[in-house]
């Protein structure tokens, strides 16, 4: 014990927190568990390249790597060339030092957040996981726990898993909030957070040619999306997709295959398609210009504004281009004469609400988009679909109907 409280003291330069000296007492075991680490949300330090990382983690990890995409490239090139020891040898002379120092501190600073509940990894819970937990008992006399398989295991659990909840025969009854666009229904989904599954949520994106977000402007990556979908489908469901229990209803927005640059996983868009019922949210088309009005006028020129340091005029100027923007993707879609009207009524709109603050004409443009373009898809679309409604109605009732049947039900 004395080895180790002199070392608390040594290298970080500070006495580190009661609970990582605790933590020193009561070493926990690493974990295959990997269903627990997902419903719960526990923290997970990935010790795997940036380059890694960025590829696709999960949405509990955060990257603080034992090597930067620059030393790993070289200790690759040199496993290949001269095997393990010699790449060993040169991990060691790549990450020592002061370097090696910073890199201490910051996985010792995770230990010390998360001291009873983290783990780490690498891509296969091998070298790199080994090394770090190695390096950071040395230091600190505190054998942090990791996650036996690494990165690897852990996704091939979520694939595996989504499959499994996917299937026909699983617990899962899956239902579709369908509607005309503006009819709210991630407002349905948003009252119903233990029934759902919010794509647009998880990808940050609000899923029409308008649904950018300025403060995430490239989403999450593939792979993010696809690990976020399964833990999401493993907390709705709330235990192992197996058969002979209870249903379980899970509601998920009628999406297309691809939310913004991201792709919906193939076996979940068949699910939905061929889905145990759908519901329809229905609303006049002033309340839905309404809604409209309100995401992509109003809330998105805030977060145009916010994402340029507050500066009303630069913010606007950029939702204005980026409005007439989206409708050019349209273009092709829309067919000349509709996109020329509409693109002429949007740049007077924008126009008239700097001088006047008068929406008139952003009703009209929204209104002529919604009826003349986006509705007749939509249409056709429940038209295919008649046979699965379940219930049909205003967003409030909707919603009850839910929550009334919330409770599971059996086959």
């Amino acid at each position: 014990m004395r080895k180790v409280q002199i070392l608390l003291n040594t290298v970080l330069g500070a006495s580190l927190s009661v609970e990582v000296r605790a933590l020193a007492n009561s070493h926990r075991a690493d974990t295959t568990d990997f269903r627990c680490l997902f419903l719960n949300d526990v923290p997970l330090m990935d010790v795997r390249a940036p380059v890694e990382f960025e590829k696709g983690s999960f949405p509990s990890g955060v990257n603080f790597p034992l090597m930067n995409d620059e030393e790993r490239h070289q200790v690759g090139i040199c496993y290949k060339e001269r095997g393990q020891d010699a790449a060993i040898e040169l991990g060691n002379e790549l990450v020592q030092g002061d370097l090696k120092v910073a890199r201490l501190k910051e996985w010792t600073s995770f230990c010390d957040s998360h001291p009873n509940e983290g783990y780490l990894f690498c891509f296969r819970g091998g070298l790199r996981s080994n090394f770090v937990q190695r390096w950071i008992e040395e230091e600190t006399g505190v054998r942090y726990p990791l996650v036996t398989g690494g990165y690897k295991a852990m996704r091939t659990f979520l694939i595996e898993e989504l499959d499994r909840s996917l299937n026909p025969k699983s617990p899962l009854e899956l239902v579709v909030v369908c509607g005309r666009m503006g009819t709210g229904k991630t407002c349905v989904l948003d009252a119903l957070k233990s029934q759902n599954i919010d794509l647009e949520g998880l990808v940050d994106h609000r899923g029409s040619a308008f649904g950018y977000m300025p403060e995430n402007p490239f989403q999450s990556s593939q792979i993010d999306f696809e690990n976020s979908v399964s833990i999401a489908m493993l907390k709705a469901l709330g235990s192992p997709a197996e058969e002979g229990v209870n249903r379980r209803r899970v509601l998920v927005e009628d999406e297309s295959s691809r939310i913004g640059k991201l792709i919906v996983p193939s076996n979940l868009k068949k699910r939905m398609e061929n889905s145990d019922g759908i519901v329809v949210v229905k609303e006049s088309i002033e309340s839905r210009v309404d809604v409209i009005l309100e995401d992509y006028i109003f809330d998105l020129r805030k977060r145009f504004v916010a994402v340029n340091g507050g500066d009303q005029e630069v913010g606007s100027q950029l939702h204005r281009e980026f409005c007439l923007g989206a409708l050019g993707r349209c273009q092709k879609r829309l067919g000349g004469v509709l996109y020329e009207r509409l693109r002429e009524t949007m740049e007077s709109a924008f126009q008239e609400e700097q001088n006047s603050g008068d929406l008139t004409l952003h009703q009209v443009w929204i209104a002529s988009l919604l009826v003349d373009y986006y509705d007749k898809f939509y249409d056709y679309q429940l038209g295919q679909r008649e046979s699965k409604v379940l219930f049909s109605g205003k967003r409030e009732a909707v919603i009850e109907w839910a929550m009334a049947m919330n409770q599971p039900s059996a086959d």
